[in-house]
């Protein structure tokens, strides 16, 4: 018998990690960090219910924090197995579990310079070493090319749009066929694939994150530029949190067809963010995980100066010249990005643009909720600055196209498992499924167990 437990990303968006055991062995479903409210961030200090080095392998759907974070210390703490990824997949999580182990090494120190933490002294969770130990356990696995995991399992992997290298899971283990959705991207996204079908499951585990919502109708590109239009009439600049992996070369590609028509004239884009370059610097790589041609991926990627040092990104701070900055992190939890929020968020002449999901307990969610102050780096700074969302710009499918994703099986599923959303998303999704497709649909609690 198969079983399945959810020890994290359950009733939260934040945090995924999915336990499959069977005859004695464990395979992990993503690793992720926790964040954004306090009381989910210090789960990340917990033990897991269950040792690391019990775990024999962990098959990561794709590399954004939420799903990979963890890696590190879980092989810290004595994970020894292989960490299945494809090969995009593997290149994203180079960057975003060194930056991770980086930033926590400086965040740290930082506390501990200024004296703001309450822990004496402040430790990181994990540090770049750790990173490195993590990504040394990578097994690059191909789209769908069936591999074999440890204690007989089968895995297969889908696109599912998203970022790159993002996939859906199908395992098969034991006689019983489960599919992970992972994070699924939009349908006709200009940029990314659309999600694979998968026709056959005994049971599916899906992603809730806009489970309750649909995403604004409308042209993104003529949003994005109406945002930018009138900013730059007030002498402004636009700053705009950005997920490095993802969101930031989709803005590129919009920024991109903007200038094309004419629309932003002379005003300099800066991409703010090291990691984001580098990611951008993947779409030449992995040009087949993609939509864009050589031609445009080149163009795309030139819309933008691109700043790697400090002392460029201070420049940036301290222009008062109207322009469009794309900076890391995307909920604004860490990342260059805060600097540029104290400069920019107190004066009315800037607009602070959202373009993706915003967790409970972020600085984003928190500016978006109409927040007219947050606090940065131990000190409060005002928010007088426009605050916009664009939602249509998000990465992630909405309520509509998980439900096209998911009627996409051919028969019913033993049951379906609604996670990675928080809890009014969730439950709508699981209401929305048992009217629409009359499908059995559970949203698992943290750590609840089910024999398949």
């Amino acid at each position: 018998m198969l079983k399945f437990t959810s020890l994290g990303g359950a009733g939260t968006v934040t945090g995924s990690k999915h336990l499959l055991e069977h005859v004695g062995k464990r395979i992990l479903v993503d690793c992720g960090l926790f964040q954004g409210l306090k009381n989910l961030r210090e789960m990340n200090w917990e033990p897991l219910p269950i040792a690391p080095s019990s775990i024999d392998a962990v098959v990561l759907t794709h590399a954004h924090l939420d799903h990979s974070g963890y890696l590190p210390k879980l092989v810290r703490d004595g994970f020894q197995g292989k960490i299945f990824a494809t090969d995009a997949t593997h290149d994203v999580a180079k960057l975003i579990l060194r930056d991770s182990g980086f930033l926590q090494e400086k965040d740290a120190e930082y506390a501990n310079r200024k004296g703001f933490s309450k822990h004496k002294p402040a430790l990181p969770l994990y540090g770049v070493h750790d990173a490195e130990r993590a990504l040394e356990r990578f097994s690059s696995v191909r789209f769908d090319e069936p591999v074999k995991l440890p204690g007989g399992a089968t895995l297969k992997f889908r696109y599912a749009g998203h970022i790159l290298g993002a996939a859906t899971a199908d395992i098969e283990w034991g006689g019983t066929r489960i599919v992970f959705s992972g994070d699924l991207g939009r349908y006709d996204d200009p940029v990314m694939l659309d999600p694979a079908p998968v026709t056959e499951a005994d049971y599916v585990v899906v992603e809730s994150t806009y489970g309750n919502r649909t995403h604004e109708k409308g042209d993104p590109i003529e949003m994005l530029g109406s945002v930018i239009d009138r900013t730059v009439q007030r002498g402004g600049t636009v700053i705009i949190p950005a997920f490095a992996v993802g969101r930031a070369q989709s803005l590129l590609y919009h920024l991109w067809q903007l200038k094309k028509a004419g629309r932003l004239g002379s005003v300099p884009i800066y991409l703010d963010s090291p990691m984001s370059i580098s990611a951008t610097d993947l779409l030449h790589a992995h040009r087949a995980d993609h939509r864009l041609t050589p031609e445009v991926c080149d163009a795309v990627c030139a819309i933008a100066t691109y700043t790697r040092d400090v002392e460029a990104s201070k420049a940036i701070t301290a222009s008062t010249y109207p322009k469009v900055v794309i900076s890391a992190s995307g909920m604004a939890t860490g990342g260059r990005v805060l600097h540029h929020l104290k400069a920019f968020a107190p004066d009315r002449k800037n607009t602070i643009l959202f373009s993706g999901f915003q967790a409970a307990g972020t600085r984003g969610r928190d500016m978006m909720q109409g927040a007219r102050e947050i606090k940065i780096h131990g000190e409060w700074i005002p928010v007088r600055a426009e605050v916009a969302d664009l939602p249509s710009l998000s990465a992630h499918a909405d309520s509509d196209e998980l439900m096209r994703w998911l009627s996409g099986f051919r028969h019913a599923p033993a049951r379906a498992f609604i996670v990675h959303g928080e809890p009014e998303s969730s439950e709508a999704l699981r209401v929305r499924i048992g009217r629409e497709l009359e499908w059995k649909a559970t949203v698992p609690r943290q750590d609840q167990a089910f024999d398949l």
